[in-house]
């Protein structure tokens, strides 16, 4: 099977560290929606064309594996791969050491599509958006 995916370059900001010196774990989410907005940026569906769709995007399951601790300075890759599109958007992440490649934190969230309108669910994902996701697909 073949999977859209992307990869973000991120220095850890001596903001997202806590008295430990290592990455407070909510930030990890940020990371996460950093690299998440590219990859659906690579299928030309960014938030405003999301919700354009007539759907909300909310997520739903979030899930992180810290295997490693970020650190101030630490140049990181968050790499994204979308995993499921059709009835929810699914989304595997995997954070990197950029140096050594070393695996980091690995996580996925779930996302439903939401009526804007009505905040009821979608019946699954706006054709429109599946099939720009297609179309990027490698």
């Amino acid at each position: 099977m073949t999977f859209l995916q992307t990869s973000v370059s991120l220095e850890i900001p001596f903001h997202d560290v806590d008295s430990m010196g290592v990455v407070w774990h909510g930030h990890y989410l940020k990371y996460f929606e950093i690299a998440r907005t590219a990859l659906m940026r690579r299928a030309g569906l960014d938030v405003a064309d999301m919700l354009a769709s007539g759907c909300a995007w909310p997520v739903v399951t979030c899930e992180v594996k810290y295997i490693r601790p970020l650190r101030y300075g630490q140049r990181i890759l968050v790499e994204a791969r979308l995993e499921e599109y059709e009835a929810r958007i699914g989304i595997a992440y995997t954070v990197r050491d950029e140096a050594t490649g070393e695996r980091l934190t690995r996580g996925r969230t779930r996302q439903l599509p939401v009526d804007s309108a009505t905040g009821e669910l979608c019946p699954g994902t706006p054709l429109g958006m599946v099939a720009a996701i297609e179309r990027a697909l490698p």
